[in-house]
């Protein structure tokens, strides 16, 4: 597990490879897929913190969603001033604050 300094750019150097991936999916209780973040620019940062949250946790739960928030840095505070603005912080919040688990798959290229 990473630890975390207040730079998302220097947080991304420490993460796995997304090389490989198309997407990731999340799922929730019921086997739904109730969001995905594909592999494609202005998404990867968020596929390479996911994925990094799927390997460490295996699932997304409150405490993942805790360490995922310090992963995104700058960019935590800047969801949290504009909701909407930040999808996948977003459901970092609500997944920290009560919201329901989710499980996550990667499916490959």
């Amino acid at each position: 597990m990473i630890q975390p300094v207040s730079s998302f750019k220097e947080n991304l150097q420490n993460l796995p490879s997304i090389d490989g991936i198309e997407r990731l999916e999340m799922v929730d209780a019921a086997g739904d897929v109730v969001a995905s973040i594909e592999n494609q620019p202005g998404k990867q940062g968020s596929l390479a913190v996911y994925q990094y949250l799927f390997a460490t946790y295996g699932v997304l739960n409150a405490e993942a969603a805790t360490h995922g928030l310090a992963v995104f840095a700058e960019h935590t505070e800047d969801a949290r001033n504009r909701p909407g603005a930040h999808p996948n912080i977003d459901r970092l919040f609500e997944i920290q604050g009560g919201g329901a688990s989710l499980t996550m798959r990667l499916i490959g290229q």
